[in-house]
């Protein structure tokens, strides 16, 4: 069941990330991580944690409820 969400916030993450324009380097480097994390993140094979989620949201310019919609 974990597995699953993880792969259904990586897709909503990956479009939110490609409607708002960026890159998977430029978003790592407005939300403070790695761009090797972002595309892990992307593909489902880890969990961020809440704050690391937030920054990502905030980096693209969306709410955090936003990003997750449809979880």
């Amino acid at each position: 069941m974990a597995n699953q969400i993880e792969k259904k916030f990586g897709a909503l993450l990956r479009k939110a990330r490609t409607k708002a324009g960026l890159t998977q380097e430029k978003l790592a480097f407005k939300a403070n991580v790695s761009s090797n994390y972002i595309g892990r993140i992307e593909r489902g094979t880890v969990s961020p944690s809440l704050s690391v989620v937030y920054s990502i949201a905030k980096a693209i310019g969306i709410t955090v409820s936003k990003l997750t919609e449809g979880l």
